[in-house]
């Protein structure tokens, strides 16, 4: 028995023996017409938590001034609620059990009380609690509780607009709304959700920006804050038909007829393009787009033709796509093998997409052909050079800019009979438009950087990096023809020329060893203001240093170390396969079975020792990061860990979130929850964050996370 309750059954005895002595007349003495009684009303209430109900005393037969008492009933646990000193009862924020006891107690003799029960039932409820939307998307919100409908509350919202059903138009610029469902009877009786409203339009090329700095700087709903809740996880998975080792894009507000919908594009090794709606769940596919045709004998490159792919069982798209908004354009690259009356042939072509119904643009698809003067590996014996479309790798991301989409080739393995190549296409025909070979008169030099395209400034310049290959180091610059283990600057005026190389001194003895200069992609950072070197680039060799270089003059190559070729060098003593990230004047490295390091950058160089680094450790072979921020706050390191594709048979990706601005503090980690665990990883796979969502691209799924409901 509560103290409560025993102070009441005391008061009752007292009471009742007093009515005894005084002969029927009242604790006072008076006559039974005249017994002074106390009254609650009303005798019973419901409430849901946090709620409020108005309580009034009634008095006879005295002064009408009572006192207020909450009492826990016998069983009942935690708190008990408030009442005021004029009888407004609010309930705690968590039920306290089955029931309490409201008394009104009269001043002028405590023995005179009137009681009522009040019982708890669940509160109002809103869902989604928490949702991502574009500025053209809306949302239907369901309110839920005792007595509750979507049309017996009141909405509001604190930015767009929220009709008396609870359906929401978001504004049309972005921003964190926050929209109410308040109780029919109860305006204190209320529930909440957040509505996180994004104007991002796309996340276009890979890692989204043509400087490859791996940033998305428009996402309002994950920042660390929203990451510690815990409400973050795996929300749905798209099967697909082959490994994506393609980053997956994403498009804003496209328009399909009277829908507006986000769309999210992943490609496969199965020569497969899928679009899926970015914000269904289950998973929704909108379309899909085959270059296969089993009939005529047209299949993806079988492994088993190719030594040493390093992409197994098959390889069909490999580098990642790019998108052109402006046209409503996805360009792609897939491979196949085809049967002919003189045997086998393979082909490599370029297809442009509608973005909306997947269907061929500017009468594509074209066969990728190319040749260059020269007498190197794979010449015709006439001082050319060919394109080889089985030994070429398209593995490196495609790049647009200035109206021209740039493919970049490297080989497999260690195979020697390929080359680099960087061709150029119109964006809007499709007609070819410059050729670029890095070892014309040698072998190898490719474009792999790990998956990254070629990267772009706002001046025009394309850059990209070679691996090992030939070096024709006792040539002047003017008659250089190899540029193995080089990076290259390059422009089109009016044909694809080289402006600028910087190559290591120590070229020839990282070719000998197998190491590749151009393991990473070329980050172009911002312009440093005040800077003596405000235009930067950043390399990561895959003998684990970094260069930070001046992009205006780039060093060139000199046979010894020279102290003015670069601006900064840093050995990470781990080896380097992923392109570092960008924000906020820091870089994000994540080397092979190393930590997550971040560098500050400041006065045009770089710091000597990391500013933050994580505990945990990213397998081999490294990653790529990602980044999503609000502007300059909120930001958030995404890394994707994909050692488990050495494992037999593969295991999960690990999706890794990190505070940016302290790396030892990690918000969230696939592997923790059996059911977040991702597809098999592929190797280097770069996730896609976009309007509070992550997309994984595995060997068997499109793995979704973003906000729980």
């Amino acid at each position: 028995m509560g103290v409560r309750a025993f102070v009441r059954l005391a008061i009752l005895l007292l009471a009742a023996l007093l009515s005894s002595c005084a002969g029927g007349t009242g604790g006072t003495g008076a006559p039974a017409s005249s017994v002074v009684t106390v009254g609650v009303v009303p005798a019973t209430a419901t409430v849901s938590t946090s709620a409020t109900a108005q309580f009034i005393a009634t008095v006879q037969n005295a002064p009408a001034t009572v006192e207020w008492q909450v009492n826990r009933i016998a069983g009942g646990s935690g708190a008990t609620g408030t009442i005021t000193a004029t009888g407004l009862y609010r309930a705690p924020a968590s039920v306290p059990g089955t029931a309490v006891e409201i008394m009104a107690v009269l001043q002028t003799d405590p023995t005179r009380f009137g009681a009522a029960n009040v019982t708890f039932v669940p509160p109002i409820s809103i869902s989604p609690r928490q949702a991502a939307l574009t500025t053209s998307q809306t949302l239907q919100f369901q309110a839920a509780g005792p007595g509750v409908s979507n049309s017996s509350v009141t909405w509001a919202a604190s930015a767009g607009f929220v009709t008396s059903s609870g359906f929401y138009i978001p504004p049309a610029s972005a921003g964190i709304v926050t929209v109410t469902a308040t109780g029919p009877t109860d305006p204190a009786a209320s529930a909440s959700a957040t509505v996180y409203v994004t104007n991002f339009a796309g996340h276009l090329s890979w890692r989204n920006d043509p400087g490859l700095t791996g940033q998305n700087r428009q996402e309002l709903a994950l920042d660390p804050a929203t990451l510690a809740t815990g409400l973050f996880g795996k929300i749905s998975s798209c099967a697909v038909d082959g490994p994506i080792y393609a980053q997956p894009l994403y498009a804003a507000n496209l328009a399909d007829g009277t829908r507006v919908r986000n769309v999210v594009y992943v490609a496969t090794e199965h020569d497969s393009v899928y679009a899926f709606d970015a914000d269904a769940s289950p998973c929704q596919q909108i379309w899909k787009k085959s270059f296969l045709d089993d009939a005529a004998g047209v299949t993806p490159v079988p492994a088993g033709d190719l030594a040493g792919s390093g992409i197994s069982p098959e390889i069909g798209i490999t580098g990642t796509p790019v998108i052109d908004l402006s046209s409503g354009t996805l360009y792609i690259v897939a491979r196949t093998k085809e049967s002919g009356p003189s045997g086998p042939a393979y082909f490599q072509r370029l297809h442009a997409l509608d973005i909306v119904t997947g269907s061929e643009k500017f009468g594509g698809p074209v066969v990728i052909a190319a040749s260059a003067p020269g007498n190197g590996d794979g010449n015709n014996g006439a001082g050319q050079v060919l394109f080889d479309p089985l030994l070429e790798n398209q593995r490196a991301a495609l790049q647009i800019t200035g109206g021209r989409v740039y493919v970049a080739f490297s080989g497999h393995g260690q195979a020697n009979s390929f080359h680099g190549w960087l061709l150029v296409y119109d964006a809007a025909t499709l007609a070819p438009a410059g050729v670029f070979n890095t070892t014309p008169n040698g072998s190898r030099g490719g474009f792999a950087q790990s998956g990254a395209g070629p990267s772009a400034d706002a001046a025009g310049s394309v850059f990209a990096v070679t691996g090992k290959g030939t070096f024709d180091s006792g040539l002047s610059a003017l008659f250089r023809k190899n540029f193995g283990q080089t990076l290259l600057k390059l422009q089109f005026s009016p044909a694809l020329t080289i402006t600028d190389t910087f190559t290591p001194f120590n070229q020839s003895f990282l070719t000998q060893t197998q190491s590749d200069l151009g393991s990473s992609g070329v980050l172009v950072l911002p312009d440093q203001i005040g800077a003596p070197n405000p235009r930067l680039a950043l390399i990561g060799a895959e003998h684990g240093v970094l260069h930070l270089l001046n992009r205006d003059s780039l060093g060139g190559f000199t046979s010894s170390p020279a102290p003015n070729q670069l601006i900064k060098t840093l050995n990470l003593a781990r080896n380097i396969y992923g392109t570092p990230a960008y924000w906020q004047n820091n870089l994000y490295v994540a080397a092979a079975g190393d930590t997550l390091k971040a560098f500050s950058l400041s006065g045009g160089t770089l710091s000597d020792a990391p500013s933050s680094q994580s505990s945990a450790v990213i397998g081999s072979p490294g990653a790529s990061p990602a980044i999503s921020s609000n502007g300059s706050s909120g930001g958030i390191v995404w890394v994707l860990d994909t050692s488990g594709t050495d494992a037999t048979p593969a295991e999960p990706a690990v999706l890794r979130a990190f505070d940016a601005t302290n790396l030892a503090r990690e918000l969230y980690s696939s592997a923790l929850k059996a059911q977040d665990a991702a597809g098999p990883a592929v190797r280097l796979a770069v996730p896609t964050v976009a309007n509070g969502r992550v997309y994984v691209g595995t060997q068997n799924e499109l793995s979704v996370y973003g906000l729980l409901p």
